[in-house]
């Protein structure tokens, strides 16, 4: 139902920057909920940040401050602005939309990540 496309990982030195895009496309009714999550070697996946149809926002506590996220609905498209990156925020990140499909039924679909490395 709804197919998304990750762009804007790679790699940067500890307290640079970097922003992560997330474009939704295919046959859907309306976005809700889109958000970022990461994974770490040898770590579950966790919640970065997310943002509601109404924009209201959700921060993981080790992120709040250095990142934003925000939605251009118009776009289909959500972003992740990362600043001052630490080494711990090395990890593949995931693109989250739940979604009501065409049908009406509710979907969720997941990006196949972007790596984002942090290191000197």
């Amino acid at each position: 139902q709804v197919q998304l496309v990750e762009s804007g990982g790679g790699l940067v030195q500890p307290g640079g920057s970097l922003r992560l895009s997330c474009a939704a496309s295919g046959s859907f009714f309306r976005i809700n909920v889109m958000g970022w999550y990461r994974q770490a070697p040898g770590k579950e996946r966790e919640l970065v940040a997310r943002i509601s149809s109404g924009r209201s926002t959700n921060y993981a506590d080790s992120v709040k401050g250095r990142f934003t996220i925000s939605r251009d609905n118009a776009k289909n498209t959500v972003y992740l602005q990362m600043n001052n990156l630490k080494p711990e925020d090395t990890a593949v990140y995931y693109c989250h939309v739940n979604a009501y499909g065409s049908d009406r039924n509710e979907y969720n679909s997941w990006g196949r990540g972007t790596q984002v490395t942090v290191s000197p």
